[in-house]
């Protein structure tokens, strides 16, 4: 038996569906006002003919490549590519970034090569206290970048110093980035719409 959200549950793996579909409903519940500002953002950004500079580590580096290609691809809907960039793939960038400098400036320095103002950087980070992250929104804001973060937790460090965070009311962290991919699908899809009338 584990203990999650003042629930006992068996270790049935459907009761991670049910865990995850409680999660959701709290999630939106909580979170609604902040993922609808979160989708102002990503829109204002890509109106603008800005670009969503995408980061995160681990499982959120993967879902940073998996958002970008949805934009810049398409999740349900044959419409213009959108501009969007994973700063989790070039793996000869990070390294040199890593070996020359440290690992947390990582995204940081992609950041400030790449990113300008009108650009949204949006990071994943279940702890809120990712190093790299971390330094990614501080050189965003240097430069006058937007930030939106997705994190988990009671937000880590990174709560207070993103333009927008959303939170999401779990200590659990594969539930914190299921919840999260399903906002950024959800923001996306919109997105998809708009663009596709």
């Amino acid at each position: 038996m584990s203990e999650i959200a003042g629930k006992t549950t068996s270790h049935d793996p459907v009761d991670h569906l049910r865990e995850l579909a409680a999660l959701a409903t709290q999630s939106a519940d909580q979170l609604g006002d902040g993922i609808r500002a979160a989708t102002v953002m990503v829109r204002e950004t890509l109106q603008g003919g800005g670009t969503l500079l995408f980061c995160g580590n681990g499982g959120s580096a993967a879902d940073a490549q998996h958002l970008a290609t949805e934009y810049v691809v398409r999740v349900r809907r044959t419409r213009r590519p959108l501009r969007a960039i994973a700063l989790t793939t070039d793996t000869s960038l990070i390294t040199a970034a890593a070996n020359d400098f440290s690992y947390d400036e990582i995204f940081s320095r992609q950041v400030e090569a790449l990113g300008r103002k009108g650009d949204l950087l949006i990071a994943h980070t279940t702890s809120g206290n990712s190093p790299n992250c971390l330094r990614a929104v501080e050189t965003a804001k240097a430069m006058g970048i937007r930030s939106l973060v997705l994190t988990a937790k009671d937000g880590g460090k990174i709560r207070t110093m993103a333009d927008l965070t959303l939170v999401v009311p779990t200590q659990i962290t594969d539930l914190s980035q299921e919840i999260h991919l399903s906002i950024q699908h959800a923001i996306c899809d919109v997105i998809d719409a708009e663009v596709a009338r």
